[in-house]
């Protein structure tokens, strides 16, 4: 896993394949804004940045915050706040 300074590199996926978010495939829940963004890099090009949105699920009670975007066509990124910084 990359780690920069308070994210975690969940992994990079095309849109809608399965990815494990903090125990949970984000593609099957509601994303709620969290109406903020954070600029980070490409987990394979660092010297690529990208401004993704933050947002947060309620997965069955439990609440994750995420950061994602799309990173080239159809394929998304996904990044955790690292809890460790925190």
């Amino acid at each position: 896993m990359l780690v920069m300074a308070d994210w975690i590199v969940c992994g990079v996926v095309i849109e809608g394949d399965r990815i494990d978010v903090r125990g949970v495939n984000p593609w099957d829940f509601k994303w709620a804004s969290q109406h903020r963004t954070v600029e980070l890099p490409h987990p394979s090009y660092p010297h690529q940045r990208h401004r993704l949105n933050v947002y947060e699920i309620d997965a069955n009670g439990n609440q994750v915050v995420f950061a994602a975007g799309e990173l080239s066509a159809n394929v998304w990124g996904f990044y955790i706040p690292d809890m460790a910084s925190a």
